[in-house]
């Protein structure tokens, strides 16, 4: 069933009977976003659009997911925010000036919420928002001399990477508000990703991926994709998921640095976002994960399960046609037996990225 978003929170539509565990957030050149749920059924895995909202003015860059919370950001300079446990739209921030090309959600172990949001612009500047009521805390300006192409977070939330059109890699401490640190590369990279651990980072600059050691930024292995990345995801199991315009979803061991395994023709069209699918009680268990998902430029999202990949060949376990153009993905695991209990969301306060 597909519903369009409710833009008021007061009279949205309850999703608690169709809460799914795993959702999925796609954005369009269109300037929709999709909501996608991942529901379990007979052994078998089915995903069905939840719904599809106009949000922006015009084609979204970039989309964020943290437990039921999401962020958009677009080329209209806005970022907008949703809450997928009721499909509801929660307003938009207008901090930016310019195309929004990057979010990042802070979330706490502890915490079934996220803590922070981190956007960034097409000016090169950073903003920071407490989660909570979305309240503005503080901008970076000119953190790069040009747009950002991407950013990431530090698991402790206290530092986060940022890349840009400048060629530079800047860090920036997120307790004192400032750029700490900023480097040329030589090369532009389009993505930046921190593993689940904070350890190492990786960086993709066309169709290389470079892995560095966190602490001192140092080249561990360097990756050759043979063609464009235009999409990378770390899983907790020491992977590192790739795909772009070879059309594949490359799995690499960046202990190894060598291809653990690749589902070739994943997609018909460029790969444009790469999710891996925790359940969160699963995770808590230790199991690794072993569901990924994945979106083309030709509107399909699929999830496969690796389990076998590296043995045959995979076919997709759920696959949505959209009639979009999308340009980014993220998931998010949601408790089921949180929101069927009716436990209400006591915010407590983590002062990590505001002390």
């Amino acid at each position: 069933m597909q519903r369009e978003l409710v833009s008021d929170s007061n009279s949205s539509i309850s999703f608690i009977n169709l809460h799914p565990r795993m959702s999925l957030v796609a954005g369009s050149y269109e300037r929709f976003i999709w909501g996608f749920s991942l529901i379990p059924q007979n052994e078998t895995l089915t995903l069905t659009p939840l719904f599809s909202y106009p949000s922006h003015l015009s084609l979204i860059k970039c989309v964020a997911v943290s437990a039921s919370v999401v962020a958009s950001g677009g080329a209209d300079d806005t970022i907008h925010l949703y809450d997928l446990a009721t499909a509801a739209s929660l307003g938009s921030l207008h901090q930016h000036s310019a195309t929004v090309t990057a979010l990042a959600f802070y979330a706490p172990p502890s915490l079934p919420f996220p803590r922070n949001l981190l956007s960034a612009d097409a000016e090169g500047s950073l903003s920071l928002f407490d989660a909570d009521g979305f309240v503005h805390l503080k901008t970076l300006p000119r953190v790069h001399r040009r747009a950002v192409n991407d950013l990431a977070l530090h698991p402790s939330g206290k530092l986060a990477l940022s890349v840009g059109h400048d060629e530079c890699l800047a860090m920036v401490n997120l307790v004192r508000g400032r750029r700490s640190f900023c480097c040329r590369l030589g090369k532009e990279a389009s993505i930046v990703r921190y593993d689940s651990a904070g350890d190492r980072f990786f960086m993709a600059m066309e169709e290389k991926v470079t892995v560095h050691e966190a602490e001192d930024a140092r080249l561990l292995f360097e990756l050759d994709c043979q063609k464009k990345v235009l999409c990378a995801t770390p899983a907790k199991n020491g992977l590192l998921y790739t795909g772009g315009e070879d059309r594949n979803i490359t799995a690499w061991d960046i202990n190894s640095g060598k291809v653990a395994y690749s589902i070739e023709g994943a997609h018909n069209a460029r790969v444009k976002g790469i999710v891996v699918l925790t359940d969160s009680d699963a995770a808590a268990g230790g199991d690794d994960p072993y569901l990924v998902a994945s979106a083309s430029s030709d509107g399909v999202t699929r999830v496969w399960d690796v389990r076998m990949a590296a043995t045959e060949k995979l076919n997709p376990v759920a696959e949505c046609k959209t009639q979009s153009r999308l340009t980014c993905l993220a998931g998010s695991s949601l408790k089921l037996k949180r929101r069927q209990s009716g436990t209400t969301n006591s915010k407590g306060k983590d002062q990590t990225m505001e002390d």
